[in-house]
């Protein structure tokens, strides 16, 4: 098993911290990825206490929380903009902040150089086109015409990954929720040091990623999933905010640029039964896509990349390996994507509302136990 050739299917956060957790265990990595640009969106995400853990775990932890910034609590706001709580978060790390903001485009540099310092060869603007999947290998054509031959294949490409359509056609598919996010970013108020989080219908929060830089979040109800056209959508966001706190009212005035509003719909998917077949295995969003209301979405990908690589340098065999990561990691996931989910319904009124602090609070404590 040391002698592995790996290919790793897609060249985001799961993928590339995959590559880097199999390279710190000694396998050969191979990471395809479908953008030719590699490009990331500009807006923010928050890291936290397990995360920079992990970020530790992978040797990176420095570059890590450089490129952002860390702050130590989440504050909640009712939907008048009264602040109702002040939920302290735990710090995982000595000398290290609780969680971290930091910007897409900045994380996406830190991860990729990382990957391609340890020794991983990056693949863009290739996908699989096919996989066949032997007893004792699996032999992959690719886009640009090329083939290539592993010991195992991983699927980190996503909530619509084609790699799960492949090797479990018949798995969970991801469904809209009813809810999408729309994001900006803003420049950060001085006395900004915490997460701020606005509940009601219209969720809304303020995360600090740079000294000068903050995002704004929106959360929203989307019956229908409705198209918005990218001329027009900075006005679409403000006027989502036309009912919310003032403070919110306020920042949406500062909504100006279309081509800088990040707007998703918000898919949710749990796969219920194994997570690989033969020797393809698949990782975060591909098999536990899960709405942004807890921030672990990220986090829990990076999780498995570091369960899965010291499973395989554990077992003897892929198959054990594969098992192994899947006792590891369902659990764990399976919570994150259903307590996310259950906010999100409570605040489109399609289950009982959700404390935010409450949960908030106990997500923190789930995500300091070890993985």
């Amino acid at each position: 098993m040391q002698s592995l050739h790996i290919l790793v299917i897609g060249g985001g956060i799961g993928g590339l911290t995959s590559a880097i957790a199999l390279r710190k265990q000694g396998f050969s990595v191979t990471v395809i990825e479908r953008d030719p640009s590699w490009s990331v969106y500009g807006v923010g995400i928050i890291q936290q206490g397990n995360v920079l853990r992990a970020a530790h775990m992978l040797g990176i932890l420095d570059d890590y929380a450089a490129a952002g910034v860390g702050f130590d609590a989440v504050e909640v706001f009712a939907p008048n903009g009264v602040q109702v709580a002040r939920v302290p978060s735990p710090r995982l790390l000595p000398d290290y902040p609780a969680n971290l903001g930091v910007g897409r485009r900045q994380l996406q540099k830190v991860l990729g150089d990382a990957a391609q310092g340890a020794g991983a060869e990056i693949r863009l603007g290739v996908t699989a086109q096919a996989i066949s999947d032997g007893d004792d290998a699996v032999e992959v054509a690719f886009s640009d015409g090329s083939a290539g031959r592993f010991d195992l294949v991983i699927g980190a490409d996503g909530v619509f990954s084609k790699t799960r359509e492949m090797i479990l056609p018949d798995a969970e598919k991801p469904q809209f929720t009813g809810q999408a996010v729309w994001r900006y970013n803003l420049p950060r108020p001085a006395d900004l040091d915490a997460l701020q989080v606005y509940n009601g219908p219209i969720g809304a929060g303020l995360v600090p990623i740079s000294p000068d830089l903050m995002y704004l979040y929106v959360t929203t109800p989307e019956p229908g999933n409705p198209w918005y056209p990218r001329e027009g959508l900075a006005a679409a966001m403000r006027a989502k905010l036309a009912g919310c706190a003032p403070a919110l009212q306020a920042l949406a005035e500062q909504i100006v640029d279309d081509e800088e509003v990040v707007y998703r719909p918000l898919e949710g998917m749990l796969v219920e039964g194994p997570w690989s077949k033969g020797r393809v295995v698949l990782i975060g969003d591909a098999v536990h896509a899960t709405t942004p209301h807890l921030g672990q979405g990220a986090g829990m990908a990076i999780e498995d990349s570091i369960v899965l690589a010291e499973e395989l340098a554990r077992h003897a065999s892929v198959e054990e390996a594969f098992a192994a990561y899947h006792d590891r990691r369902f659990e764990r996931c399976a919570y994150i994507v259903r307590a996310s989910l259950a906010i999100c319904m409570g605040q489109i009124g399609k289950g009982p509302p959700v404390d935010n602090a409450k949960a908030t609070a106990e997500m923190f404590a789930r995500t300091a136990e070890p993985i």
